[in-house]
């Protein structure tokens, strides 16, 4: 077949098109940035040359939208997507899919899948997330033999395990192709002590003066020998800028960081007048575009934007995030402060990363990144056919962290890919409307047991069975089949077992559209750590009244079974601002009414109204509950929290 692409391939990349050809599947492990996405290029156009359908997943959901704008930029109308949030064209011979949506299907509905001839699992090594790495798992688990695989990845060292447990699992061929070799290398620097080092050794010996690790020096005097001079960020800025290795992804771990970073680096503009002219020319167009032509956020930003600098977070609404984007992959905005997300996927490349730090926030304090995480962010750097290498900057603080430490991170292995499984509710109960029991014979062919022996084997079987024992207990199934309470659980994932008990008690068909919507807004949200209780209100207060004995009952079972975590309470934080939005008010003051970020905001709004299409569509909800859900849906998926309206805008 002649080439696809004006370019020749890389060896990697001509190993891998062999196995397609072949009609193999395939795994390939590459470094970010080594060029894996023009193996799904080549996928893709191969498949619509024979006629064929193609599934596309993504871990995230701005990842798929941005393929989404890609892949129709090229192929028109032969492009959907189905992510939740948005549904369009989805027979369209290419889908762009969450890797949820994704799973669902194959479990509910595996007749739909059966003229696909691929699908193409981006960032495969998610398999390791801790939350959502088990819907990886059960997404490959399921998929059907006549369905090849094309799974990207980032490095890991244990590529050839996870092709070895898919063999066993569907007995198909998988060709495994690892590159580690970035066609544009990566320099590592660091700034420690106010100045730049160009290597390890000069870190150090003029950065650590000699001393790998800091802490023991805290029962001592300091001398003059481990005085520390802070990293000042004019510096580092004057470093980029005079060594031409702009334009720079700045990555930080904090929302307010990411934004002080930003407005600190502004005292100096990076820009030409020119330059200047062009990005504020295209800010205003996007800005128009989205509507946030009043928006503070984006007010604000347009100060920065002026000085060719802009910040992108979570908590960011996704409109100006997407304004954010665009102006960055521009190339008229030279630095961009964000938060790791950035790293995952989108494709935003530069000639210079920063690492603002190399310790991060996690369970038990502060730890250093995982070389993984590393890789992701420092593959930012060096943009193919643009720029001969790529630059990395890493801040040292040798307070924080010991020197041995800095060199795990650099010359360390990477992690290999875990199994996370830990199969929900909603999927037990579609498997057993199948398999019966039975459905525990599936436990073997995970990657769970393939990586594990033993104890831990046995443990991962036994919360399998301990879960099935509490769907029985609570009336989901017995031997005869699913109960009308199990054909409900089985239709929403995450939340079966509150809104399922909730529903049987009657009690969802009684709540009117606000009262629902606010009730979807409180199960969905994950309250952040240290955050103060919501003020009492009213609804809330009903609402929780309401939801006290199906959770106790829940969670009662959940006790006596050893199943943790416990099925989480709603979280009322939210609870003004639904009101406010059903009852029409603007988004602007719609922020005021609670504690949270409006780009949380917007997600949480859109994750209730995944929640509420779902129930408006489950067939066995009560005709009550399914009106109202559609109603309250329908409210609450106006202007912002539209998704579909703001991919169709792009």
């Amino acid at each position: 077949m002649p080439a696809l692409h004006a370019f020749p391939y890389d060896p990697f990349q001509q190993r891998a098109i062999e196995a397609i050809e072949a009609d193999q599947s395939v795994l390939v492990a590459a470094p970010t940035g080594a060029g894996k996405t023009v193996l799904a290029d080549y996928v893709i156009e191969r498949s619509f040359q024979r006629g064929q359908r193609i599934i596309y997943t993504s871990p995230i959901k701005a990842l798929s939208n941005q393929k989404f704008r890609d892949f129709t930029a090229r192929h028109g109308e032969d492009v959907g997507i189905m992510t939740g949030d948005v549904t369009i064209n989805p027979t369209a011979p290419l889908v762009i899919m969450t890797t949820e949506i994704y799973r669902n299907t194959l479990l509910e509905d595996p007749e739909r899948l059966s003229r696909y001839a691929w699908i193409i699992f981006d960032e495969i090594h998610y398999l390791d997330d801790a939350e959502r790495g088990t819907v990886w798992e059960e997404a490959i688990l399921f998929t059907p033999p006549y369905i090849n695989l094309l799974c990207l990845s980032a490095t890991v060292p244990n590529i050839e395990e996870l092709a070895q447990w898919i063999r066993a699992v569907h007995q198909r061929s998988v060709t495994v192709v690892e590159e580690h070799q970035r066609p544009v290398p990566l320099t590592v620097l660091f700034q420690c002590q106010n100045a730049i080092f160009h290597n390890p050794q000069e870190l150090k010996h003029q950065g650590y003066r000699g001393i790998e690790d800091w802490r023991v020096l805290r029962h001592h005097r300091h001398t003059g020998r481990t005085a520390l001079h802070p990293n000042r960020l004019e510096r580092l800025v004057d470093e980029l800028q005079t060594q031409e290795r702009l334009p720079c992804i700045f990555f930080t771990f904090g929302r307010r960081r990411a934004e002080e970073l930003a407005w600190e680096i502004s005292g100096k503009s990076l820009v030409t007048a020119e330059e200047r002219r062009e990005l504020r020319a295209l800010f205003d167009e996007l800005c128009a575009r989205y509507q946030l032509q009043d928006d503070r956020t984006a007010e604000a930003l347009g100060r920065l934007v002026d000085r060719g600098i802009g910040y992108h977070h979570a908590g960011m609404l996704p409109t100006v995030k997407e304004v954010m984007e665009r102006c960055f992959t521009s190339r008229l905005m030279k630095l961009i402060v964000t938060t790791e997300t950035f790293a995952l996927g989108i494709n935003m490349p530069a000639r210079s990363v920063v690492l603002d730090t190399i310790t991060k926030r996690s369970d038990n304090g502060f730890a250093v990144l995982r070389r993984r995480d590393f890789l992701q962010m420092a593959g930012r750097a060096g943009r193919r056919g643009m720029d001969e290498a790529g630059y990395i900057y890493v801040r040292i603080n040798p307070t924080h962290v010991t020197y041995p430490e800095v060199l795990r991170l650099l010359h360390g292995k990477p992690e290999p890919v875990h199994s996370r499984f830990n199969t929900s509710y909603a999927t037990l109960l579609n498997l057993y409307r199948r398999h019966g029991r039975a459905l525990l014979e599936i436990f073997p062919k995970t990657l769970y047991y393939f990586q594990t022996t033993g104890e831990r084997r046995q443990a991962g079987l036994d919360l399998m069975e301990r879960k099935l024992d509490l769907l029985h207990a609570l009336g989901y199934w017995t031997a005869d089949g699913l109960t009308a309470k199990g054909e409900f659980g089985a239709w929403v994932y995450g939340y079966e077992l509150l809104l399922t008990e909730l529903h049987t008690d009657g009690i969802l068909a009684t709540l009117d559209a606000t009262a629902l919507a606010v009730l979807m807004a409180a199960i969905v949200y994950e309250p952040r750590p240290r955050m103060l209780e919501p003020k009492s209100h009213r609804l809330s207060k009903r609402l929780e009244h309401l939801c006290h004995q199906p959770l106790s009952r829940i969670h009662k079972e959940e006790a006596r079974l050893h199943l943790s975590p416990r099925t989480k309470s709603p979280a009322f934080h939210l609870t003004r601002a639904m009101e406010g939005w059903m009852a029409k008010q603007p988004f602007e003051e719609i922020t005021k009414l609670c504690e949270v970020d409006e780009g949380e905001i917007v997600r949480y709004f859109r994750m209730s109204v995944q929640l509420l299409r779902q129930l408006a569509e489950m067939p066995a909800a009560d005709p009550r509950l399914r009106g109202t859900a559609e109603k309250a849906f329908r409210r609450i998926n106006r202007d912002l929290i539209d998704a579909e309206a703001q991919l169709r805008m792009g």
